[in-house]
């Protein structure tokens, strides 16, 4: 099981904020330019091992979704169950109020009517009273041949404009392929694709559905899906931190 304190994020002191590190400014920026951005060594590789190595035990989680009986790719994930592993909880509460700013000027730009509280546990309490209550954070899992289809994890009507991976194996050791995918989809233009070089322990901040970008007359909104292509040999484990919760 992972340690219960915050240390195991970054092997420092457990009363240390895990991403103080981090320059802001220019992870908002990158946010606002191309609609994700990446925070190298967030974990550790003890965490990423300790936090991989929970998905065969039954207790952390609510439900198993085998993806091919869905249609979603081939692969599998488990919903952590509440109450989160302390290093999942502290990492949802750590990141939201930094990008809670971000997700109200996006909802302005894009007309939107909605605004987010600055903190999580508010957020949460909206979410319940809108029917959503089951938490949404996720351990993924790939071996060779698996991969993931383009999607977006919306869970209901109430829905936070950004989320989280933090991939937890290393490319190159531990699996070949399973690239992660973004794909862009701009008024009357063809699809622009991105590709994520991720290691161990980095996480990519993404647009969950839609972001503003400027144009010569005024904000349009881009409709963004994430995937990850086939893994082609290996195990790959990914993190998934979603802010919002299901119905």
């Amino acid at each position: 099981m992972p340690r219960t304190d915050t240390a195991i994020l970054k092997g420092g002191d457990p009363h240390d904020d895990p991403i103080a590190p981090y320059d802001w400014t220019l992870i908002l920026a990158e946010m606002n330019r191309t609609g994700h951005a990446v925070l190298p060594g967030l974990l550790s590789p003890q965490a990423c091992g300790a936090l991989a190595g929970l998905y065969d035990r039954d207790t952390p989680f609510r439900s198993h979704v085998r993806m091919a009986r869905h249609g979603f790719g081939s692969g599998e994930y488990k919903y952590f169950a509440y109450p989160l592993p302390d290093p999942v909880a502290v990492l949802r509460r750590a990141l939201y109020p930094r990008l809670a700013p971000l997700a109200n000027d996006w909802t302005e730009r894009l007309r939107g009517d909605r605004r987010f509280p600055a903190d999580h546990a508010e957020f949460l309490a909206q979410c319940r009273a809108a029917g959503q209550g089951r938490p949404t954070p996720l351990l993924l899992q790939y071996q060779a041949g698996d991969y993931n289809c383009l999607h977006q994890d919306l869970y209901g009507d109430l829905y936070f404009p950004i989320q989280a991976a933090i991939l937890l194996s290393e490319p190159g050791r531990d699996f070949t392929g399973g690239e992660f995918v973004l794909t862009e989809q701009r008024p009357r233009m063809q699809s622009r694709p991105h590709v994520a070089t991720l290691r161990q322990g980095d996480a990519i901040l993404f647009a969950v559905n839609k972001r503003p970008v400027r144009g010569t007359r005024g904000d349009y909104a881009v409709t963004l899906r994430h995937g990850v292509s086939q893994v082609t040999s290996g195990h790959r484990h990914t993190l998934g931190i979603i802010f919002h919760d299901a119905r």
